[in-house]
């Protein structure tokens, strides 16, 4: 498994790797993490892979997260 990219973003710790044919990328908050595989023939370039740390995408994994943590908040409060 090849590291094309490590950052941080808004909190929200990015991982983008290269296996197996196939782009994955990986979102990670606290305890909750986020993954998405990609064909590598789907990509052109490995920089436009820099789409999916902005605009609609990112905030919809933002808005995911929010969600994600309401919920496990809700179950560790109610247990």
């Amino acid at each position: 498994m090849r590291v094309v990219r490590e950052l941080v973003k808004e909190g929200i710790r990015v991982s983008i790797f290269s296996w197996n044919s196939k782009y994955i990328l990986k979102f990670e908050l606290g305890p909750m993490e986020q993954t998405f595989k990609l064909g590598e023939t789907d990509i052109l370039e490995e920089t436009e892979l820099n789409g999916f740390l902005e605009g609609e995408f990112f905030e919809k994994v933002q808005a995911r997260f929010k969600e994600m943590g309401d919920s496990l908040l809700g179950k560790l409060e109610n247990t």
